[in-house]
């Protein structure tokens, strides 16, 4: 029997038709009208959800599909799927780790790389030929030390990019240290901030994770410093950041997701040493056909009675 696919968030047409491929009937409701309109029609045929881990699925749009037995999040975030209701439900929850984790950590280069060195000051100043105004010089990222938080596929990828390629000393907290690294473990978030001339976040969302980095963390880091993230949103306290950038607490911050998106506080805004991107780390045309790739293998084991192939771990 076919699978009926609620899909809330956006995908391409392309992969609209990589997912249809496989005998899928898919149900776009990006918007709340139109999923309204789905589940007016197709409520008892819809078996599984495809969605993202900003969006996530509460409990009560579970109880609004009475066959639900899969939810997709696609890319590794979860955060916003409320995964102890759907296992109360029996209903299975996949995800995609690693998918994007190269892509993700070849854009926090990027955005190091950018912060430290000032490049879309450079270029906006061009553009308004001041050339004297704005050339002058900017720390180099070779042998600066590189403070992450978690130790994650994403992490372990901008790690190895930092050592090997700016021979950067890693120092990174994670509740455990990983037996196979013999980068410097710390089991104290704030220990990380203090030796870390680069700090990245490369962290989930959640209770245990929320405002990880706000005015006491902020307050050991060196004054040369910065701040990048590109994990969730919500582990930085916004308000905290933008003060210690502002009294110049910190040298900078290059920011790829927020707390409250799309919205974006005025304060980031109107600091020039704030670098910000609209969420776009994980999106590569590689990127998305691995996730959409894996969607559709926990959609054929599913409908084919075979152990999943990502299913999120328990707590």
């Amino acid at each position: 029997m076919p699978i009926h696919l609620l899909v809330v968030t956006r995908l391409s047409r392309h992969h609209q038709s990589c997912i249809e491929a496989t005998g899928v009937h898919l149900h776009m409701a990006e918007d709340a009208e139109t999923r309204r309109e789905v589940l007016s029609h197709h409520r008892d045929d819809i078996r599984a959800v495809m969605t993202i881990g900003t969006i996530g699925f509460s409990a009560q749009e579970m109880d609004e599909l009475p066959n639900l037995g899969l939810i997709c999040a696609q890319g590794v975030g979860f955060e916003g799927i409320d995964v102890s209701a759907a296992r109360e439900r029996d209903i299975e929850v996949v995800h995609g780790p690693g998918t994007n984790a190269e892509t993700v950590a070849d854009h926090a280069l990027g955005l190091i790389l950018a912060c430290l060195r000032r490049i879309p000051q450079g270029d906006a100043g061009l553009r308004k030929d001041q050339w004297k105004e704005i050339r002058r010089g900017a720390p180099v990222l070779h042998g600066k030390t590189l403070g992450l938080l978690g130790m994650g596929n994403v992490a372990r990828a901008i790690a190895r990019r930092a050592h090997y390629g700016f021979d950067m000393p890693i120092v990174y907290f994670s509740r455990q240290p990983k037996e196979d690294l013999d980068w410097q473990h710390e089991s104290d978030p704030k220990r990380v901030a203090e030796q870390a001339d680069v700090l990245v976040s490369a962290l989930p969302g959640g209770d245990d994770t929320h405002h990880l980095i706000d005015d006491a963390l902020l307050g050991v880091m060196k004054i040369e410093s910065i701040v990048v993230n590109i994990g969730r949103g919500s582990v930085v306290d916004s308000d905290a950041l933008a003060r210690a950038v502002s009294e110049k607490r910190l040298a900078g911050a290059a920011l790829d997701v927020f707390e409250h998106e799309p919205e974006v506080p005025q304060a980031f805004k109107d600091d020039p040493r704030i670098i910000m991107t609209p969420h776009t780390a994980g999106l590569s045309p590689e990127a998305l056909d691995a996730t959409v790739d894996l969607v559709i293998e926990n959609l054929e084991a599913f409908r084919d009675g075979k152990p999943l192939v990502t299913p999120v771990p328990d707590a």
